[in-house]
């Protein structure tokens, strides 16, 4: 395990790393969120290997790849007093860093790994952060009244192709509503493939939003989809069969 000094060293790196990125990315640092940042740090590299939550580690990869790849999408739509659900959070990503930085944010976790929820639990204690963390599959809580349909902003992190990832995220999306799919630059390919299932769930693309992470020359993709009708009451379908015949 690592040493106290060497966890001081990092957390004042990564301090640095977050204050300088949110400027370039034209994005104010509340007060005392850079504490926050550092607890959230130190947390992750504790508990966090335990759990296998990330292969990405040290403070300035942790910065840069998790932290302000997530505050990006502050950039992309307003979030501000929104009621938004992380759907297969992991480590909290890209859910709790736009908390911290946007405190006005209404915010669920909902994974479906025990071990990852209880890491989240014990994490928003740590860092003094209301948040709803929840243990459940997608596609079983989306079927829920008081959860279906519910929520502002949808986003995830997600690997799945965007057309399942659409499926499981839009029926928490209130009618108004917008999901954001966390993707790579080169995914045009992918959401041509995703837009019949886009229209399907109720929804419409909206546009994409590129941005090329701070400090390094990688470039997300934010995209960006708008509910407009409410989702057919069958979706999602339990995910054997999603996966065995994507919409």
């Amino acid at each position: 395990m690592r040493n106290s000094q060497s966890l001081i060293f990092d957390n004042r790196k990564l301090s640095d790393i977050v204050t300088h990125g949110m400027q370039l990315l034209g994005v104010a640092l509340p007060p005392g969120a850079d504490a926050v940042f550092e607890a959230y740090y130190e947390f992750l590299e504790k508990r966090g290997r335990s759990v296998n939550l990330t292969a990405i580690t040290g403070a300035e990869d942790v910065a840069r790849l998790h932290f302000l790849d997530s505050i990006a999408l502050l950039n992309a739509v307003k979030f501000s007093g929104a009621r938004v659900i992380d759907i297969g959070s992991g480590a909290g990503f890209p859910g709790l860093p736009l908390m911290i930085t946007e405190p006005s944010i209404c915010l669920t976790l909902l994974d479906a790994t025990g071990k990852r929820v209880a890491f989240l639990s014990e994490l928003c204690e740590v860092l003094n952060l209301n948040v709803a963390c929840i243990h459940a599959r997608a596609e079983e809580s989306a079927h829920k009244h008081d959860m279906r349909e519910q929520y502002d902003i949808a986003v995830s992190r997600a690997v799945a192709r965007l057309n399942v990832i659409c499926e499981l995220c839009l029926p928490f999306v209130r009618i108004g509503g917008m999901f954001i799919a966390m993707k790579s630059a080169d995914s045009a390919d992918e959401l041509a493939e995703a837009l019949s299932a886009i229209e399907t769930l109720g929804a419409k693309l909206s546009h994409c939003y590129d941005y090329t992470i701070p400090g390094t020359g990688i470039i997300h993709r934010a995209v960006i989809v708008v509910k407009n009708l409410s989702t057919p009451e069958k979706y999602p379908r339990r995910f054997s069969r999603i996966q065995k015949s994507p919409l």
